[in-house]
């Protein structure tokens, strides 16, 4: 499973630089063993992680981890840690010149202080201009302008190598403004990558895309209203609560919401219940994940 990896992984970099807000600010329908965090941008290049855990909010960021540039759209590939050390490889579009980035990130924490000892952008390939959003499941999923796209990605002699660009969809997905890989389902010709996220009518949709025959796409509206407000959504886990998953949501202006789904795979949103922390200033560009 790909979610809990990631939220262990967070909890593990993360660590002690926490600073959490009141327990105040959380929401009572999401159940406390749950957490979720998503990265984020300032303007300025500095890195952030904006997080929901255990009922409390948090923003973290680390000295020196600063890229030159905004990604226009950023997925993790990877990573590992302990409470001391955190290592990440991640894909970041460039907002300009048309490049994926491979960023290797690793920060080493001495005597209580963290410290980036590693922070690169590494050109992939062209070819990524107008890239908004990037998912990354079985296969890596990117949006641009009406289209979305698979790619597969390898690690090849020490560097990431990405495929040609299949084409899954060449209309209507300008309507998709929010999406996140969420697990892998099915076994055989049945196998699909689900993906959650919002459209700019408001509705919370899930997709299941085909691994063998990726033109077959199914969905599900989840819920017809209320989403159209979020800039980035994101998914996490519950260990007490397999099943379910928790949702952040967060808008440009920096409000954020929290929700919990308790069935995660039901294909329903009749059952998904939460509400907004209020504004929080997490005004960084954010990324689904």
């Amino acid at each position: 499973m790909r979610k809990p990896f990631v939220a262990a992984l967070a909890l593990a970099a993360i660590g002690s630089a926490l600073t959490a807000l009141p327990a105040s600010a959380a929401i009572a329908d999401v159940p406390a063993d749950c957490g979720t965090y998503t990265t984020a941008y300032r303007s300025d290049g500095q890195r952030l992680a904006y997080g929901y855990d255990a009922r409390k909010t948090s923003i973290t960021s680390y000295p020196g981890d600063k890229l030159t540039w905004v990604p226009s759209a950023w997925q993790q590939l990877g990573g590992a840690g302990d409470v001391d050390l955190f290592i990440s490889s991640e894909l970041a579009a460039h907002p300009t010149d048309g490049y994926l980035y491979d960023v290797e990130r690793r920060g080493e924490r001495t005597n209580g202080v963290w410290k980036m000892t590693k922070n690169t952008a590494i050109r992939i390939t062209a070819g990524f201009g107008g890239t908004r959003i990037l998912a990354n499941g079985t296969y890596l999923y990117r949006v641009a302008g009406t289209s979305l796209y698979r790619y597969s990605v390898s690690f090849v002699n020490g560097e990431w190598v990405l495929s040609a660009p299949v084409t899954l969809r060449s209309t209507s997905w300008d309507t998709v403004k929010t999406l996140t890989f969420e697990r892998t389902e099915g076994t055989g010709s049945a196998a699909v990558d689900v993906l959650v996220g919002t459209k700019t009518n408001g509705e919370l949709k899930e997709w299941r895309i085909n691994l063998a025959n990726p033109s077959t796409i199914g969905s599900t509206v989840l819920q017809s209203t209320g989403w159209s407000g979020f800039s980035s959504l994101s998914t996490g886990y519950c260990q007490s609560h397999p099943n379910g998953r928790p949702l952040l949501g967060i808008t440009s202006a920096g409000a954020a919401s929290v929700y919990f789904d308790a069935n995660q795979s039901d294909r329903l949103g009749t059952d998904i219940k939460g509400g907004s922390l209020g504004s929080l200033g997490w005004t960084a560009k954010s990324y689904g994940q």
